[in-house]
Parts: structure tokens; C-alpha cells; sequence
């Protein structure tokens, strides 16, 4: 069957075509409460605009910045990977993708978005850290007509128009309940993550803390210990916990920055003894999961949510309908068992695409 077009929509209704289009696009001389209908209806029929074809009609190319820290960039590169995919699959529309990038979470990215004060860009895409910190930086874009997707992580009243992340709650639980099932005995858990005023990380904790106690009671938990995603500190930090009197039964490391504490754990000869679950695939990890001397490790899928957070935005700017403000990725569990499954497609530089 043909599509339902702006046509059918407006037979339905017993309205005009223009009335339609007004609604469709935010444009004046429609009342509120039309709108609603003009957009109830549209959903019923199943109704989805052609966005190639209107972005032709607008006649002018779209700019898009893009806010991504450098590190971790085993994580942040297959990010951008996915964004450029979604661009260069956007058949009929004209888009440059203009690149910012900041050490870090939590570091430069107020900066870099106060310096870019004066670019016209159509829209935002940003991995945000501390929502506090950033929070006013995205209000003031939102304010300026300027669309924001947060990937990655959220600032929830910020104004944004729609956050795509991995469901970070859930992250947490699952590897509570992996350490559930394999630790029978009274032991102590340490969580390595990056920082906690970022919303990602607090959630992952959190929802780890929470089912811990519930499935795991005879687990201890201790102060979670903060990285900042910085490599020599997570390995220094690793080596300290495993040569505490009582070290760690086992770790979760809750960013993608688990190499340096896996060499920790070698370094100390106690690779395979203490159990470790991970967050995220990347080349150097591949080895670790194969051989068993990493339970498991949690996939965000960066290169869907990079994907996803472009077409999120670009549908938006083209159609002018608003996404919903949050939608949640499920994480992946990757094992020993199946990780041939997710270890498929590889770019040149050994970003995994799955």
C-alpha cells in the first residue's frame, strides 16, 4: 500500500492541506489544540515525512556541531564513527559536521562551547559531563533556537531536545547480578568509573549499589573510586586497591578505561584470580574476554548511539517534530561464549561497529 501522505491526513481531519503543513512545521495561524489532532492523526496513519525531500525544498546546507571528548578514545572514536555513518547515509541532504573536541569529561567543555559562542550552527550534538557545570552552556543554546541531543550521557533540565545513551541503570544491575552468581562466598567488590557528576557514571553506580544489595548481601562494597578517565591514574588507583591488606574480590569498571587496570592485575600476578567485568569492546580488550580472565564486559554501542543521535537531530531540523526526550539503549552482554558475535566488523583503525 502507498504511504499515508499530508494528504490522507488532512481527509481524515476535514481540514486543509495547509493547515497540515502548518502544523507539521511550527508555523503560525493554527490553533493548539488542532495541532494535537493534525499529530495524533499522523501517528494513527502511520505518517512519516520525507525528510530527503524536504531538506531539497529548504534548499540550503544544515551545520552541525559536535561536542566529543578525546578520551577514551576507544569509545569516543567509534562515537564519531557513528555519526559520520548516519551523514553519509542521509541520501538528499547537505550536511557538514563540524567537529569540537575537550580533553575529557568534566574538562573543556563549557570552554570549547563558550568559545564557539558565535557559530550558527542548526544543531548540537554533546556528550555532557557535570550537568551543573554544562547545564546553563545548553540552556543558552536551546535559547538561541539552537536543537541539543546529548549522547552518551544527559543533563536533564537543560532544555535539550532529546538525550540517546546506553541505559546506564540497568549497566550497573547486570553486573551486580554477574558478581551474584559466580561469588558465593563474603567478599569485597571495588568499582573503578570516571566521574561521578557525570550522570552515566552516578547511574551505572547506583544501580550496581542497588542490586548488589538485594541479590549479593554477603558482598561488601567499597568507596567507589573515581579515574577521571585518565589512564595512569586508573592504573595507579588499581594497584593501590590490590595491595590493600583486604584487596578487592573483584572489580567493576564501569568506563571504557579498563586496560590500565587489567595490566594492574598482571602486574600483581592476580589476572584470572580477581574477577574483573568491563564496560565496552575494543581490540586490546578482545584478549581478556577469550581467555576468561574478564567475567564479562557490558557494551554501550557507541557506534548506534553516534548514529542515532545525528538522525535524531537532523529528522528533527528537517520535519520539525520533536523526538522523545529520552530514549535508552539496552546494554550488551558480551562473554568468552559469544563475543565472536560482536567482533565481526572492525575498521582500519580497530573501532568495533556492532
Amino acid at each position: 500500500m502507498k504511504p499515508p501522505g499530508i494528504q490522507d491526513i488532512a481527509r481524515a481531519l476535514g481540514i486543509s492541506i495547509g493547515t497540515v503543513d502548518r502544523a507539521f512545521h511550527g508555523r503560525p495561524g493554527i490553533n493548539p489544540a488542532t495541532r494535537a489532532r493534525v499529530l495524533k492523526k499522523a501517528e494513527e496513519l502511520g505518517y512519516r515525512p520525507n525528510i530527503a525531500a524536504r531538506s531539497l525544498k529548504l534548499n540550503r546546507r544544515m551545520r552541525i556541531g559536535i561536542y566529543f571528548p578525546r578520551e577514551i578514545a576507544s569509545f569516543f572514536d567509534s562515537l564519531r564513527a557513528g555519526v559520520r555513518a548516519a551523514a553519509s547515509t542521509s541520501v538528499g541532504l547537505s550536511i557538514d559536521l563540524v567537529f569540537r573536541t575537550f580533553p575529557r569529561l568534566d574538562e573543556g567543555d563549557v570552554e570549547v562551547l563558550k568559545a564557539d559562542a558565535n557559530e550558527k550552527f542548526d544543531g548540537v550534538l554533546i556528550v555532557p559531563g557535570n550537568p551543573l557545570r554544562i547545564g546553563p552552556a545548553l540552556r543558552g543554546l536551546a535559547q538561541r533556537g539552537i536543537p541539543v541531543v546529548c549522547v552518551s550521557s544527559d543533563v536533564p533540565r537543560s532544555e535539550r531536545l532529546a538525550s540517546i545513551a546506553v541505559d546506564s541503570l540497568t549497566s550497573g544491575a547486570i553486573a551486580a547480578e554477574l558478581f551474584s552468581r559466580i561469588m558465593q562466598k563474603p567478599g569485597t567488590l571495588a568499582t573503578i568509573t570516571g566521574e561521578l557528576t557525570t550522570l552515566d557514571h552516578a547511574e551505572k553506580l547506583r544501580g550496581f549499589a542497588a542490586n548488589l544489595a538485594l541479590l549479593a548481601p554477603h558482598l561488601s562494597l567499597l568507596p567507589a573510586v573515581e579515574s577521571h578517565e585518565q589512564p595512569a591514574v586508573a592504573h595507579k588507583q588499581a594497584l593501590a586497591l590490590l595491595r590493600q591488606a583486604k584487596r578487592p574480590a573483584g572489580i567493576y569498571v564501569s568506563t571504557a578505561n579498563s586496560i590500565p587496570v587489567l595490566r594492574a592485575l598482571e602486574e600483581t600476578k592476580l589476572l584470572g584470580e580477581v574477577q574483573v567485568i568491563t564496560t565496552d569492546l575494543f581490540p586490546e580488550l578482545v584478549p581478556y574476554i577469550e581467555t576468561g580472565k574478564v567475567l564479562a564486559s557490558l557494551y554501550q554501542r557507541p557506534f548506534v548511539q553516534g548514529k542515532t543521535a545525528l538522525e535524531i537531530l537532523l529528522n528533527h531540523l528537517v520535519s520539525g517534530t520533536k523526538p522523545d526526550p529520552v530514549r535508552r539503549l539496552a546494554p550488551h552482554i558480551v562473554l568468552r561464549s559469544n563475543i565472536g558475535l560482536f567482533a565481526k566488523e572492525v575498521d582500519t583503525r580497530g573501532e568495533f561497529f556492532v
